[in-house]
C-alpha cells in the first residue's frame, strides 16, 4: 500500500468511530460503564441476589425454632349420640327392691300408696345420665416451648447460617464469572471491529493492486494469469470481510446479552492492554486458596455436612418440651372437662429398626466425601492458576514478538509493491505480502485479547475479579491500540 493511501486510511479509521456513532446512534462505552451496567441489569446477578435473600429468610426462619409455638384452633362437632351413662338396666332391680321393702311390713300400709305414687314417676323416667351433648364446639389455644431437643435446633441454626454464606459465595462466583464474560465480549467486540477494519483495508489494497494489474496487463508487462490471481484474491478478501462483519454482529449481540440490554448498539472505547510487570504465581495461588468462591463453597459444604452429623446424633437423645393449653369459648361442652392444662413432655426413642444408626453413618460418610472433594478442588484451583499465569506470560511474549514482525511486514510490503509496479515482482508475491501484514496485525490484536481474557480468568480463579478495572488503570499497563 502506498504511504499516502495508508495515511488516508489511518485518518479515516481515527474518525470512523465518531462518524459511525453519529450515523448509527452507537453508544460509546468504557469498560467501567459496561461493568456498572452489567452489575445493574444482568439477570444472572439478579437471580443470585434473590437466592441470597431467600437464604437470609431461611436463616431467620431457623431462629424461630427456638421460639414458643402458639396455635389458636376452633372446632364444631356433632356426635352420633350424647355421651353419658345409661342406668335404665337398673330400673328392674330398683323396682323389685322397692316392692320388697313396701311389702315387708316395715312401711305402714296407709303410706304405701303415697310412696308408690312418688316412686312411679321416677321408675318411669329415662335413666340416662347425659355427660356431654352430642352437639358441641370450642375455641382455644395452645403453647409449645422446646426445652431440649438433643441439639437439633442449634444444628439447624448453624446450618441455616452456613447456607446463607454459601449463597453469598455463589453470588460472588456469579459476579466473578460475569466479569470474565464481560471482558471476553467487550474486548471481543473491539477485536471484531478491528478485524473488520483490517479486512476492509485488505480489500481496498487488493482492489488497488487489481487496478494496477489491469493497467500492467494492458501494457504487456504481466501475463493474464497474474491479473486473474489478483481477482481470485479479491474475491477471497471480500468474503473474509463479510465473515468478519457477521462475527461482529454476533459478538455485539452477545455483549448486549451480558449487559442485560436488549436494544441499542455499543462501541468499546477502552483499549486492550498488556502489563509489563505482574505479581508472581504464588501471589495468585495464595489469593485463590483464601478467596476463590468455589473453594469457599466447598469449605462451607464441609461444615454443613458436619452439622448434618450433629443433627443425626440428636436423634439418639431425649426431646423435652413444655406445653400448655386453654379454652377461650365453649359451646355445650361439659363442665366436667378442665378449661386449661400445662405440662412437660419427654420423648426418647428406644428402637426404630436401626434407622437412626444408618442415617448417622450416612452423614459421617458425607463429611468424608465432601472433605475429599475439598482437597481435590484446592488442587485443581492451584493448577488452574498456574496454567493461566503461564498462558498470560506466553501471550505477553507473543505481543513482543509480533511487534517486530509488523515492522518487517510493512517494509516488505513496500518493497514488493514497488517491485510489482516496476514489473520486477509477481502479483502473487505482492498479494501475499499484503495478506501477511493483515495477518500479523490481526495476530497482535488477538494476542492482546487473549492476554486480557486470560488475566480476567486468572483474577476470577484468585477471587478478585472486582480488581480487573484497577489493573486497566495500573501505571505499567501498556495500551495495545489498533494503529500502533
Amino acid at each position: 500500500m502506498k504511504r499516502s493511501a495508508k495515511i488516508g486510511v489511518a485518518a479515516l479509521l481515527l474518525v470512523s468511530p465518531l462518524a459511525a456513532a453519529a450515523q448509527q446512534d452507537v453508544q460509546l462505552l468504557t469498560f467501567d460503564e459496561a461493568l456498572t451496567i452489567t452489575c445493574t441489569n444482568n439477570p444472572a446477578l439478579k437471580a443470585a441476589a434473590y437466592e441470597e435473600r431467600a437464604a437470609e429468610q431461611e436463616r431467620r426462619a431457623a431462629i424461630g425454632l427456638r421460639m414458643p409455638q402458639i396455635n389458636v384452633a376452633g372446632a364444631y362437632t356433632y356426635l352420633g349420640k350424647d355421651i353419658g351413662a345409661d342406668l335404665n338396666d337398673l330400673k328392674g332391680p330398683v323396682n323389685k327392691l322397692a316392692g320388697d321393702i313396701l311389702n315387708s311390713g316395715i312401711v305402714p300400709p296407709e303410706l304405701i300408696p303415697s310412696i308408690q305414687g312418688l316412686i312411679g314417676p321416677i321408675l318411669g323416667a329415662d335413666w340416662f345420665l347425659k355427660v356431654q351433648d352430642r352437639s358441641l364446639g370450642f375455641v382455644g389455644g395452645e403453647v409449645t416451648v422446646p426445652i431440649y431437643l438433643g441439639g437439633k435446633i442449634n444444628a439447624a441454626n448453624r446450618a441455616a447460617r452456613i447456607s446463607q454464606q454459601t449463597a453469598e459465595a455463589a453470588g460472588a462466583q456469579t459476579r466473578n464469572a460475569l466479569v470474565s464474560e464481560l471482558v471476553e465480549r467487550y474486548f471481543g467486540l473491539a477485536l471484531a471491529a478491528q478485524v473488520v477494519e483490517v479486512r476492509r483495508e485488505v480489500v481496498e489494497g487488493v482492489r488497488s493492486h487489481l487496478r494496477d494489474a489491469a493497467a500492467l496487463e494492458e501494457n504487456g508487462m504481466i501475463a493474464y494469469s497474474e491479473r486473474l490471481y489478483v481477482e481470485v484474491k479479491m474475491a477471497e478478501a471480500e468474503r473474509e470481510l463479510e465473515n468478519a462483519k457477521l462475527q461482529l454482529q454476533t459478538i455485539s449481540s452477545a455483549l448486549k446479552n451480558t449487559l442485560g440490554t436488549g436494544e441499542g448498539a455499543y462501541r468499546p472505547i477502552t483499549s486492550m492492554f498488556v502489563l509489563t510487570q505482574l505479581e508472581d504465581a504464588a501471589y495468585y495461588k495464595a489469593l485463590a486458596a483464601d478467596r476463590n468462591p468455589l473453594l469457599t463453597q466447598v469449605e462451607l459444604k464441609s461444615r454443613l455436612a458436619e452439622e448434618g452429623v450433629k443433627a443425626r446424633r440428636s436423634d439418639f437423645l431425649p426431646q423435652v418440651v413444655a406445653m400448655g393449653g386453654a379454652s377461650f369459648y365453649n359451646y355445650q361442652v361439659t363442665g366436667i372437662l378442665p378449661r386449661w392444662a400445662v405440662g412437660v413432655g419427654v420423648n426418647l426413642k428406644i428402637f426404630d429398626g436401626l434407622n437412626r444408626e444408618y442415617k448417622y453413618s450416612a452423614a459421617r460418610q458425607t463429611v468424608r466425601r465432601v472433605d475429599a472433594l475439598r482437597d481435590k478442588a484446592a488442587e485443581d484451583i492451584a493448577v488452574l492458576v498456574e496454567k493461566l499465569y503461564n498462558q498470560l506470560n506466553n501471550y505477553a511474549n507473543q505481543i513482543v514478538s509480533i511487534d517486530s514482525s509488523i515492522a518487517f511486514a510493512e517494509e516488505y510490503l513496500k518493497v514488493k509493491n514497488a517491485a510489482f509496479l516496476e514489473g520486477m515482482s509477481s502479483s502473487s508475491d505482492l498479494i501475499d505480502a499484503e495478506l501477511n501484514l493483515a495477518k500479523v496485525r490481526t495476530e497482535r490484536m488477538q494476542a492482546a485479547f487473549n492476554y486480557d481474557l486470560t488475566l480476567a480468568q486468572l483474577l476470577e480463579a484468585a477471587g478478585i475479579s472486582d480488581e480487573f478495572t484497577s489493573y486497566i488503570r495500573r501505571a505499567d499497563a501498556r495500551r495495545i491500540a489498533f494503529e500502533q
